[in-house]
């Protein structure tokens, strides 16, 4: 399976830290967060990446190249100066991923989320990673309910999708939502079957400047899964 790596966005909440480099260099621990999130992918056997890039996307293509060096091979698709979003950048991306089954990921995550165990999922449309709901986001975004995914206002406990999961191509040709939340809200209302499954194991969304420094703390302190 082939894995597409989310990286072309500003960074805006880092601030400064992104003003001349793009958010999935900042090092923890020493090593970038992407570098991290590869050395995952191909710990699981997966090899083949897409990587989008917009802002300061040839300071990406220079430190990992064709990705040969960390054993994988490495398709770039670039979006120019700016982001189109997340549902487009996969949309412009999609002759480079084909036409089977693929994770997509955000290129700032960290923590113990089971590729291995999550390529075996062979869902109609997609199925998604969700997490309780960080501070930054209490009001979740989906409800799980008998492994789907439905829209809030149900009975059932608000989750948050963590920015990870596994997708058929043909569900980004169903609209031309820019962003993944809106479209992903509106496939579940049309009809379609998105299931899900709640991460047990710690994960960070390195997002500020804050859960930068958590992330070195996690490092050194994993915490317990749940």
């Amino acid at each position: 399976m082939k894995a597409m790596i989310l990286a072309a966005g500003r960074g805006q909440r880092m601030g400064e830290l992104t003003d001349h480099l793009p958010k999935p260099l900042l090092a923890v621990g020493g090593v970038p967060i992407i570098e991290r999130m590869i050395n995952q992918l191909a710990a699981a056997g997966i090899v083949e990446l897409v990587i989008n890039i917009a802002w300061q996307g040839q300071k990406l293509r220079d430190y990992l190249g064709d990705g040969s060096d960390l054993g994988v091979e490495i398709s770039w698709s670039d979006e120019g100066p700016l982001p189109l979003g997340t549902a487009e950048g996969v949309r412009r991306a999609l002759p480079l991923i084909g036409d089977d089954l693929f994770l997509l990921v955000n290129g700032d995550l960290m923590g113990e989320i089971g590729f291995g165990e999550l390529v075996c999922q062979q869902p109609d449309h997609a199925h998604l990673v969700l997490v309780n709901n960080p501070g930054h986001h209490p009001g979740g975004d989906f409800c799980l309910v008998d492994g789907s995914l439905a829209i809030l206002g149900t009975t059932e406990e608000a989750l948050t999708y963590m920015g990870c999961g596994i997708y058929r191509p043909s569900l980004f040709l169903q609209s031309n939502q820019a962003e993944l939340g809106p479209l992903l809200k509106l496939s579940i209302k049309q009809g379609l079957t998105i299931n899900g499954q709640k991460l047990t194991g710690w994960w960070l969304d390195v997002g500020t400047p804050e859960r930068l420094r958590l992330a070195e703390q996690l490092l050194l302190k994993p915490p317990e899964q749940s």
